[in-house]
């Protein structure tokens, strides 16, 4: 997810930077805002969202975002038990992640339920970019194409393409929405390493984002 502090973005996490380009489309070199690292949870989730109980677990933070945001997960559940945390997990952290955009907190609590080490810090910039330009996210993501894999230490991955042509920025104060048109940039691989913490979460720790990967084109 990339948003750069104008039209909108995907972030892009590579080792400790989460780098922010344009979302929607459009040239990466010109003024963009911050991109999205995450989706929402207000009712408007159309997906079959894996382990669903775990998300109520005592102790998660309750995410609630603006109504003018809406997100579909196309995660169908995998069968398994780990597996299927691990695709709650992430889509709780992607949740999270919105909730600091649209609270303009650097340092949500939210987020850092969800994520550790580089992750935790690159999202915190990714988030005070959004504050510095006043703006936060608008309009429909659609999240699609997952892929799960655990190895033998207990880490996990988790891949999946997100579709960003019908999102936007939206400027705070005046309200004004930057529409961008929409391109082969407007759809984004992501590649996420995880790790069950002590609380039984599974934290997103790493990112890495490829805008325009064919995988990903509808």
């Amino acid at each position: 997810m990339n948003r750069r502090i104008l039209p909108a973005a995907a972030a892009l996490v590579s080792a400790a930077a989460l780098l922010l380009t344009a979302c929607g489309g459009g040239d990466d070199n010109k003024s963009k805002k911050p991109d999205k690292i995450a989706g929402a949870d207000d009712g408007a989730s159309t997906s079959p969202t894996p382990s669903a109980s775990a998300s109520t677990a005592p102790g998660r933070p309750k995410i609630e975002l603006p109504t003018d945001l809406s997100y579909t997960f196309q995660w169908p559940e995998t069968g398994d038990r780990d597996k299927d945390a691990v695709l709650s997990d992430g889509e709780q952290f992607i949740k999270a992640t919105d909730l600091a955009v649209a609270n303009q907190d650097p340092l949500d609590k939210a987020y850092r339920f969800y994520s550790e080490g580089e992750m935790a810090a690159g999202t915190q910039k990714y988030v005070q970019g959004y504050v510095d330009s006043n703006l936060r996210t608008t309009g429909k993501y659609r999240f699609y194409d997952s892929s799960v894999r655990i190895s033998k230490d207990g880490r996990a991955t988790l891949t999946y393409c997100e579709d960003q042509g019908k999102a936007f920025g939206l400027h705070i104060k005046t309200k004004k929405i930057d529409h961008t048109p929409v391109t082969s940039k407007s759809y984004v691989l992501y590649n996420t390493s995880l790790r069950k913490n002590e609380r039984g979460v599974w934290v997103t720790t790493k990112m890495f984002t490829l805008r325009g990967n064919a995988k990903c084109q509808p």
